[in-house]
């Protein structure tokens, strides 16, 4: 197999505090939020496929986007990013979400995110008529500037193992490890072969996730490697 040339973590010394958002050039970026006061963000099952509706519609050439669902934001459909942001992971949990992003220009992921999430809240709020209660996120979405190797290969397991982890503690090892691998709402199941989503950007990382996948690290360890790159 030919080792693909993985994107790398660009070189800078400045903070990585999760409040200070350092917007670089080809940077990679985990990124995330909750709810406010850890409130759950997905009630059900359509919400969960309405914010990865508008995650993918913004990573798909305008043309080539699908029809929204009924009662959803059709403006979406006349804006994309998909030359300007590379995804290479999510995961989508009761009360947050966690995104690996690449930005090919210097202030992608800040129209990215605005769009994204103003849409979302958008829907939610009209869903469950909620438009006086107040902010459905705990503030502004995370974005922590990804400088090292060590957190670059290890992000992405993070994202995809050790999040659904909790929704499953009651479970033995070989139950528990399946119930991660199935879990719906993640991109876990492109980098296991079980799907090939388009707008999911594996290049340069996959071979060495899988290395990760291999090791399958205990959460205090990949906490530790990732260290302030992680939600609270």
């Amino acid at each position: 197999m030919t080792c693909q040339k993985r994107p790398n973590p660009p070189k800078t010394k400045m903070s990585l505090k999760n409040s200070l958002k350092i917007y670089i050039k080809d940077g990679i970026y985990h990124i995330y939020n909750r709810g406010i006061e850890k409130r759950n963000i997905f009630l059900d099952e359509q919400d969960y496929k309405v914010f990865l509706y508008y995650l993918k519609s913004y990573l798909t050439p305008v043309g080539q986007q699908e029809k929204p669902p009924y009662g959803i934001d059709r403006n979406v459909l006349d804006f994309t990013l998909y030359k300007q942001i590379r995804l290479f992971c999510f995961c989508l949990m009761p009360n947050h979400f966690h995104l690996m992003i690449q930005q090919l220009t210097e202030r992608a992921i800040i129209e990215f995110m605005k769009r994204l999430t103003n849409a979302y809240v958008r829907y939610f709020n009209e869903k469950y008529d909620r438009k006086s209660i107040g902010p459905l996120f705990q503030g502004k979405y995370k974005a922590v500037l990804i400088k090292k190797e060590q957190q670059f290969l290890y992000l992405p397991y993070y994202i995809h193992f050790h999040n659904p982890e909790g929704l499953y503690r009651n479970k033995r090892d070989a139950e528990l490890i399946k119930k991660i691998q199935n879990y719906p709402w993640s991109s876990y199941a492109d980098y296991l072969g079980k799907r090939d989503t388009k707008w999911i950007y594996k290049k340069g990382i996959m071979e060495q996730f899988m290395e990760t996948e291999e090791i399958k690290p205990e959460t205090e360890t990949t906490r530790k490697i990732l260290g302030s790159t992680v939600i609270d």
